[in-house]
């Protein structure tokens, strides 16, 4: 559906895109992620047709977006990050004019306007002026102003940008639907949502990708990621010298929360050593309240793949 070859992008002597390449099943919700000035918002400006690659080849639905431009932008319900409205025209006013632009006619345009506002739970609001909604019911019309020609492939730039969190989570759900229609982009900062309704992360930074996987995937490799919180009722130090006994524990940090000692242990990768650490507390008469695993996140990934890539890039200039 979405096919990337040795993408390249200059801006005059600054390269914003160095030779990725990537490919994009029909049906996939894939995050694309990336910090400031990664090369992410570039790529999604190639895809879209706003601006041309240096080099390389990207189609979308088997149309290139160079040689085929019309055809491959078609195919695309772009939401922006900030989403160009026209606030003192009402919402069905504007789907209307959008339609008009894509070329649908009317009755393609009716047709479709009450299915996308129904959709992006706008049919109560389909007669009020833009400027007049909530910043979450904006996000819903630029939302549905995307879909409206039915478009086989989503690209969502920061869909969740500014909302609260209930608006975030009514978008989430409303992006989680739409799996399987549609092969969907979704570019955000809010790294937990992508993680809830993502099959797939590709992270770029320094114009490279530097990840593609599934978030479960991706959570593996971060570097003592993964904890295990236990609280008994002990002395810290005592706790430390049996937890750090225990084999297979890396790490043992401790801290007093009333008369609990709370151990947060390193296992060392790929052991789960919850039951040694009960028993060590049994053996020693310790009364437990909580023993829990505590996974990586898809957040502790991002920030370890980009600080190395930090790294990296003051390795270079020194």
């Amino acid at each position: 559906m979405i096919e990337v070859q040795n993408l390249v992008k200059w801006y005059g002597p600054t390269l914003a895109v160095d030779d990725i390449s990537f490919n994009i099943e029909k049906g996939q919700i894939v995050g694309f992620l990336g910090p400031n000035g990664a090369g992410k918002s570039t790529t999604l400006r190639i895809l879209t047709g706003y601006i041309p690659p240096t080099s390389g080849t990207a189609k979308i639905n088997n149309h290139d977006v160079l040689s085929d431009s019309e055809g491959a932008r078609e195919s695309i319900g772009y939401l922006p990050e900030s989403t160009p409205l026209y606030l003192e025209m009402r919402v069905e006013e504007y789907l209307h004019y959008r339609g008009k632009l894509m070329g649908m006619t009317r009755h393609q345009r009716n047709e479709r306007i009450k299915i996308v506002c129904d959709r992006c739970g706008l049919a109560q609001n389909q007669r009020r002026l833009i400027g007049q909604l909530s910043k979450g019911n904006r996000q819903r019309v630029g939302l549905a102003q995307s879909l409206l020609h039915d478009p086989p492939v989503l690209i969502l730039d920061e869909p969740t940008a500014g909302l609260d969190p209930n608006q975030i989570g009514e978008v989430r759900k409303l992006i989680g639907e739409l799996k399987g229609d549609h092969t969907i982009i979704l570019s955000s900062h809010i790294l937990p949502e992508v993680e809830k309704v993502a099959d797939r992360v590709i992270i770029i930074a320094g114009g490279s990708i530097r990840a593609d996987g599934t978030p479960a995937e991706l959570r593996q490799h971060v570097t003592s990621g993964a904890r295990i919180r236990v609280e008994v009722r002990a002395n810290p130090e005592s706790v430390e010298k049996s937890f750090r006994g225990v084999t297979g524990v890396n790490n043992v940090e401790t801290t007093m929360n009333d008369d609990w000692c709370q151990a947060l242990v390193s296992p060392n990768e790929g052991n789960d050593v919850r039951g040694e650490l009960g028993e060590a507390a049994l053996k020693n008469g310790w009364p437990i309240r909580e023993i829990r695993y505590e996974s990586a996140s898809l957040e502790q990934f991002f920030v370890q793949i980009t600080a190395d890539q930090d790294t990296a890039r003051a390795t270079d200039v020194a």
